[in-house]
């Protein structure tokens, strides 16, 4: 059974201002991959989750979920509620 990878490459690659080719020469892949793994249409391995984690400094978990994430409004702000710092 396959379950979907969910992920947020596409939000944190535009934030990161970085095109999915100089994400893919980064990691070992081919643009197209990287465009296939956004859409949800290819689940990357671990590996090459890893890579991709690791390119972008951050946890795999902040990238990559089995489950949906939820829209970053929701972990910025509560509930539509400002979060205290």
């Amino acid at each position: 059974m396959s379950e979907q990878v969910h992920n947020r490459l596409a939000m944190v690659r535009a934030e990161r201002e970085v095109s999915r080719q100089r994400l893919a020469e980064a990691v070992g892949a081919h643009y197209q991959t990287i465009g296939y793994i956004e859409r949800g249409q290819y689940n990357p391995s671990l590996d090459m989750a890893l890579r991709i984690s690791a390119f972008f400094e951050l946890p795999v978990e902040a990238l990559f979920s089995l489950e949906p994430f939820r829209p970053l409004t929701d972990e910025v702000y509560r509930h539509g509620k400002k979060a205290t710092p």
